[in-house]
């Protein structure tokens, strides 16, 4: 088998393990991988081919990681809604608990839903403002929420 032929394998390997884990920087080190296969069809030792992997792969995680560090790991409040595709839904809310919590169920599974502000804690449709790991945090919907 060519060596070139093994360095593409380890390319796939890597591109199916990061739609598996969805981790980008899988998808870069299989950038390392596949310079490393054009250098082997060019003809480079497999030494040169070793350290091309790693320059390259490296390389572009650091790009990865910096580009996402400049960003800022808190998403604006117009970006996050373009992330969470939840934000701004409605749902009904029949009871609140005295923890201005409910349990709701909500894209057919169980939440909790937190009352956002000083609204008060009556039943009747509500809208997700945003997320907070497992918990909707919701305000009414229609004009008194604003």
């Amino acid at each position: 088998m060519e060596i070139s032929t093994v360095w593409w394998l380890l390319t796939g390997l890597a591109v199916v393990a990061e739609l598996l884990t969805g981790t980008l920087y899988l998808l870069m080190v299989a950038i390392g991988m596949a310079a490393a296969a054009i250098a082997a069809h060019l003809g480079a030792s497999e030494v040169a081919q070793i350290l091309i992997a790693a320059i390259v792969g490296a390389a572009t995680v650091l790009a990865c990681y910096m580009r996402q560090k400049r960003r800022g790991s808190l998403l604006s409040g117009e970006r996050e809604q373009d992330m969470h595709l939840d934000i701004g839904e409605q749902l009904e809310i029949e009871h609140w608990d005295a923890d201005r919590t409910t349990q709701v169920r909500y894209r057919g599974a169980p939440w909790t839903a937190t009352l956002l502000g000083q609204h008060p804690a009556l039943p009747g449709a509500y809208r997700v403002v945003r997320l907070e790991g497992n918990r909707l945090l919701v305000e009414p919907a229609g004009p008194a929420a604003h």
